[in-house]
């Protein structure tokens, strides 16, 4: 497919500035990273005549931005900093400032396929929120880890009184993300298919829903390698290596594998005697691993066919 380079644009982000360049072009420019600054960076790709621009995830200080140029009717794609970095060691360039690097996402975006259909605008303001919701439950796991090392009473009396606490934050903070997105009617339609299958509980289907939308839309190998639930060849000539996952979106890898273990010993029948039958072969944590992939091919499944799940006698 032939790429029309002089139409695309790179941004290198940062917490305070933006850094610009256009492809095959030694045009660029810098500007804010705030309201002034967006509105004029797109009035500028728009008198450049750019239509696609390449932009690297950054810690989250890019999203104001991609927001902006997506309701101006740019065409955004979002790489990830591999990608980037890989283009960088094929064109073997070392350099590296904030104008190499918007060069270097120009020339990316120029080559690289169409950026796919922007996501629902909803989801990125119900990410955050989840991502909240992630941190907390990361601070309860560090905080019973830490009441574990600790003898005095007074001591372990805080640290319960901590704990107490970010449980009861967490708590809140999932009601109040579930209620939110339930005066969606279709985002609540979606939230209670995923939910229809055993072993996703509310915090899972959450994750699924918010950080998968694609759900419903891949095939069910595609949608496992997005996930990085998907055991990748590493063959060459008589070489046989083991199959690994690796890559794809590890928050929502993490959820599907924390439910993977209720649901294989207890939730879901189908997975409870699919575990039975790998773990005569297979590793734990490889049994393990399936099963949060045959989770998310059921979410998949009932999300394409628009109706909840059905519960069948599982195969012995």
């Amino acid at each position: 497919m032939t790429k029309d380079s002089t139409k695309a644009a790179g941004i290198d982000t940062g917490k305070d500035k933006l850094d610009v360049a256009l492809a095959a072009s030694d045009k660029g420019l810098e500007v804010s990273n705030d309201d002034a600054g967006h509105r004029k960076l797109s009035a500028w790709l728009r008198r450049q005549g750019v239509a696609r621009v390449g932009i690297e995830a950054s810690g989250g200080y890019e999203r104001a931005i991609v927001a902006h140029l997506r309701d101006k009717g740019f065409a955004v794609r979002l790489f990830q900093p591999i990608q980037v970095r890989a283009y960088a060691t094929f064109r073997l360039q070392r350099a590296k400032n904030d104008k190499i690097d918007a060069a270097l996402i120009a020339a990316c975006t120029a080559v690289a396929d169409a950026p796919h259909e922007a996501p629902d605008p909803r989801l990125g303001a119900f990410a955050e929120r989840l991502t909240l919701i992630e941190q907390i439950e990361e601070d309860i796991v560090r905080c019973k880890t830490r009441r574990e090392s600790f003898r005095d009473a007074r001591q372990q009396d805080l640290l319960q009184a901590e704990l107490k606490r970010l449980m009861a934050w967490r708590g809140t903070e999932i009601k109040l993300l579930t209620a939110e997105i339930r005066r969606n009617r279709d985002l609540a339609r979606r939230l209670e298919l995923i939910g229809s299958v055993p072993g996703i509980g509310l915090r899972t289907a959450l994750a699924l829903l918010i950080r998968m939308p694609e759900l419903g839309s891949l095939t069910r190998e595609a949608i496992a390698a997005l996930a990085g639930l998907a055991p990748f060849d590493d063959d060459s000539g008589r070489h046989q290596g083991l199959r690994r996952i690796a890559g794809g979106r590890a928050r929502v890898r993490k959820s599907l594998y924390a439910a993977a273990l209720p649901s294989a010993f207890r939730w879901n029948p189908h997975l409870v005697a699919f575990y039975a039958r790998l773990i005569q072969t297979k590793h734990h944590k490889v049994a393990l691993v399936a099963c949060a992939r045959k989770l998310l091919i059921y979410a998949n499944a009932v999300i394409a066919r628009g109706t909840p799940w059905i519960e069948k006698p599982a195969a012995a």
